[in-house]
């Protein structure tokens, strides 16, 4: 089933203050949405309503409705350890677990019970590695921590255990701030491959790679989304003067 992913009113609450205000959006599936915007515009809180990150911040309330195929991820019984094994999370920091490299892809699949057996295991951890470009550069030493390899590396490791599980969506929150430029090239390549398996959005602080990955793109300032539209639209003809002065380099 295709993974469509919408959003209807959503708000997001910190206490009193208001993060998100009323923003509904369909992020279509098998494809790359960046959500571009000034540092603060909301972008990530957004982000993370759509795996219910936001529900292990004290304080924070989320209201109106999201859904994933149809299925309303708020809706009350709904296992939230079994949606983030459906939505798997990529961070800004490379996070590899202090554990070996086998272990940090093991992980999901472990805590999910979704191997049968040892060599059903190493088949899907084999097979993880492989997709994140990463099996050539580590296949002699999965028993070295994961903490032992390059950023770049480190970050792919992450989105091989985020994609262990078999995911239907993958959520990237600014995956290649940290990162050099050969290092964001390869994940940026990655990524292009991925789509045709996943659903990926992305939270990015730059537009240039918003432009190189993405074919949907959602521009918010202050907590709104001002507008989406296609990539190639939403840069070259803008609707709304707010997000042509925020792409020129005007405000931000």
């Amino acid at each position: 089933m295709e993974q469509t992913i919408t959003a209807e009113h959503v708000n997001v609450f910190y206490g009193d203050k208001q993060a998100i205000h009323d923003v509904s959006m369909t992020i279509p599936a098998r494809q790359i949405t960046a959500f571009i915007g000034p540092s603060g515009c909301g972008k990530s809180t957004f982000l993370r309503c759509l795996n219910r990150m936001n529900d292990l911040i004290l304080g924070c309330k989320v209201a109106g409705r999201v859904t994933i195929g149809g299925e309303d991820i708020y809706a009350s019984g709904q296992d939230v350890v079994l949606l983030r094994a459906r939505v798997g999370m990529v961070f800004q920091k490379p996070n590899p677990f202090p554990k070996s490299i086998y272990d940090n892809v093991a992980y999901g699949l472990r805590i999910h019970h979704l191997t049968k057996d040892k060599a059903e295991l190493d088949g899907r951890v084999e097979s993880a590695l492989r997709r994140a470009a990463l099996w050539e550069d580590v296949k002699d030493r999965l028993t070295a921590p994961g903490t032992s390899l390059s950023g770049g590396q480190q970050q792919r490791l992450c989105i091989a255990r985020a994609i262990a599980t078999s995911p239907e969506v993958i959520l990237m929150d600014e995956p290649c701030s940290a990162l050099d430029p050969i290092a964001t090239g390869k994940i940026e390549a990655l990524m292009d491959e991925l789509k045709e398996q996943f659903t990926l959005i992305i939270v990015t602080h730059s537009m240039q790679q918003a432009r190189r990955v993405s074919s949907q793109t959602a521009f918010f300032h202050l907590g709104r989304l001002v507008e989406m539209g296609e990539t190639k639209e939403l840069f070259n003809a803008p609707a709304l003067q707010q997000t042509k002065d925020y792409i020129t380099g005007r405000y931000g």
